[in-house]
């Protein structure tokens, strides 16, 4: 039996969990994901409430002993004003380094029917297929960080085997897609971005069969959306890769439809949609759940190994959206609970 944290969080959080839950169950009726024991636990905000801190320990034991975790989103305007370690964020921070998960993977493809839809011009979405890979567990999220009188200070730092696994993770990926890896970095200012390129030059050495490119955050920027269907596999540090792949969802139509998930060395990750707690649309149930459901999919792929399931569920919300069932920030009016019935209904036959 696989265990699987489930850690609902904050705002919007619980609404697209209860959405991934159901799809859970309905692929476990079928047999298509074995049997799996969900336990839920407090993280984020609702962790500080109960127990003053973002990451309780107990929730980071069950998630360390756990085949996987599903997530849905932390934060939110009730908790801005704490110190930065007492805040929501700093206990995905925490989590991620806790879980050892060192690779961010993020595809973006978008659906047909939705490219409409999308803030870009519809030729230019034409056969876009990518995955960003963000490395998660370095650089200046996780440099030391400080105030002093009238100053402030966060550092950047990474080590070269930090680079060589996220970026020969990248390639590995590249390998069985595409075969081909842009590197983005700034090393044109920045010393740890020398040190990524070096790196990233020398491991591409060992995938003689994948081509690697390199690119500058700012131009990459311009890129992805200029032409973001010469994309295949991005590989790139952590800041840059979190600005890069929220850029990216609007490839996609909105933020709501991407999954992500994050990985180590061994099979277990930590699985959640891109988007945030969205307190301003929590508890009225038009939430987009599709990128909470599609991150159920990665997960069944990574961590359960059962990629025939995940298969089944990708298809399943790809139907769901053919057959209309679009939500409000795609500019449709189904609800939350709609949409996971929808997929529901098409795993159940």
């Amino acid at each position: 039996m696989s265990l699987i944290a489930v850690l609902p969080g904050d705002g919007i959080g619980p609404e697209v969990i209860a959405e991934a839950i159901r799809v859970l169950g309905a692929v476990g009726q079928q047999g298509g994901a074995a049997s799996v024991e969900l336990v839920q636990a407090p993280m984020g905000g609702c962790a500080i409430d109960e127990t003053g801190t973002p990451l309780p320990r107990a929730t980071l034991d069950l998630c360390v002993r756990a085949d996987a975790v599903l997530l849905g989103a932390v934060g939110g305007p009730k908790w801005e004003t704490l110190d930065g370690p007492l805040r929501p964020e700093a206990g995905l921070l925490g989590l991620r380094k806790g879980l050892g998960t060192f690779a961010n993977l993020r595809p973006v493809a978008p659906h047909p029917r939705l490219i409409e839809r999308a803030p870009i011009r519809p030729e230019l979405l034409k056969d876009v297929d990518l995955v960003v890979v963000r490395e998660l567990t370095g650089g200046i999220y996780f440099g030391s960080r400080g105030r002093d009188g009238d100053r402030a200070y966060d550092t950047c730092v990474y080590t070269v085997p930090e680079v060589e696994r996220v970026v020969r993770l990248a390639f590995s990926m590249a390998r069985k897609r595409r075969r081909h890896v842009t590197s983005i970095d700034k090393a044109n200012v920045l010393d740890t971005s020398r040190l990524w390129r070096e790196v990233a030059t020398r491991i591409a050495r060992e995938f003689g069969d994948v081509t690697l490119v390199h690119e500058l955050v700012d131009a990459a920027a311009m890129h992805l959306i200029r032409r973001p269907s010469d994309y295949d596999v991005i590989v790139t540090e952590n800041l840059f890769g979190d600005v890069l792949s929220d850029e990216a969802s609007m490839l996609a139509g909105s933020i709501g439809m991407l999954p992500s998930a994050s990985l180590g060395d061994g099979r277990r990750g930590l699985y959640e949609p891109i988007h945030g707690s969205a307190p301003d649309i929590a508890g009225r149930g038009i939430a987009n759940p599709y990128g909470t459901i599609s991150s159920v999919a990665m997960m069944l792929r990574y961590s359960l190994e059962r990629d025939a399931t995940a298969r089944a569920i990708e298809r399943a919300v790809a139907e769901s959206i053919d057959a209309g069932f679009v939500p409000a920030d795609l500019g449709g009016k189904s609800t939350t609970t709609e949409c996971g019935t929808a997929v529901v209904d098409r795993l159940r036959g």
